[in-house]
């Protein structure tokens, strides 16, 4: 079982076609033809380890409406465990992300979100059900979207309880100082190169400098940073390997992040060498940006791809 610790996020998509401006405003007018939504943020990471025959179990909070229930109840269809998932009354609702798309085109996005830090009675309770699952675990995932759940107070006391366990990491640069000691994180160009406090240059040399100054700042034992059309870097603590891109097509990148960390931890928890595991995350990583909308990848489709 993998544990995954975050901000969980209702993904809502409305689908529909654009025919005229509106006279109202030089604004597109959708007609909507379907309305879906999908588990998102540190959630869509259980969709992946789903699609990837993983078992889970998800730490994190939502609001007592609608869309929260709703997130309990798709957990459970996805048969990961919500016990951790704890229900915070009208001060939090449950985060929403609503993205219109028309002609398989993102026309705009809106947010309900709340970044404010959960109370640390709920922290103390995320912190008392992971170390209740802890034993069950192989590994675990910290996917930080910088929403409140994953505090510098929690992060202090929760990593040094998972010693012994694969500790992935997708982060924010304003956390970074507490990852020390994780067993390694997945962050993108921009978000290594904040974290790093250097330049966003997405060459070679640069991405490996970046790479080894984060190992050795956050006692890591090795690093996977994502670069866009340029692939991915892993530094293993020996050597750094540039692997290239898998996507053929690219029609949208959401929760591409998701994927990396959930396909580069199953792998490692099989046993695969950070090498193997780092490109098959790769692999994944080409196959989701290749769909529209926040979406996965099964190991059938890594495969043929």
């Amino acid at each position: 079982m993998i544990l995954v610790i975050g901000d969980i996020i209702v993904d809502e998509f409305i689908w529909g076609d654009v025919t005229r401006i509106s006279p109202e405003a030089p604004v597109p007018v959708v007609n909507v033809q379907k309305i879906d939504r999908r588990l998102g943020g540190s959630a869509n990471v259980i969709r992946n380890l789903h699609a990837l025959e993983t078992k889970s179990a998800m730490f994190g909070v939502v609001g007592d409406d609608e869309p929260g229930k709703w997130v309990h109840h798709r957990l459970v269809e996805l048969n990961a465990n919500d016990t951790g998932v704890f229900t915070k009354k009208s001060e939090r609702p449950t985060a929403i992300k609503t993205r219109v798309i028309a002609q398989h085109q993102q026309i705009v996005r809106y947010d309900h979100e709340w970044v404010t830090p959960i109370h640390p009675d709920t922290q103390q309770k995320i912190f008392e059900q992971v170390c209740h699952k802890l034993p069950q675990a192989s590994a675990v995932i910290l996917s930080d979207y910088a929403k409140g759940v994953l505090t510098p107070e929690l992060l202090k006391k929760l990593i040094p309880k998972l010693e012994g366990k694969i500790v992935g990491v997708d982060p924010k640069p304003s956390n970074t100082e507490h990852y020390h000691g994780a067993t390694f994180i997945t962050p993108n160009l921009l978000e290594a190169s904040q974290m790093a406090n250097m330049n966003n240059t997405n060459e070679d040399k640069h991405v490996e400098n970046i790479a080894k100054h984060l190992r050795e700042a956050l006692n890591l034992e090795y690093i996977l940073v994502t670069r866009s059309e340029r692939g991915m870097t892993l530094y293993d603590g020996q050597q750094c390997h540039h692997i290239p891109t898998a996507a053929r097509d690219v029609f949208d990148v959401t929760g591409a992040g998701d994927t990396v960390i959930a396909a580069f931890t199953a792998c490692l928890a099989k046993g695969n060498s950070p090498l193997e595991a780092a490109k098959t995350a790769n692999q994944a990583a080409g196959v989701v940006v290749g769909k529209v909308g926040t979406a996965t990848a099964t190991w059938q489709e890594i495969e043929r791809h």
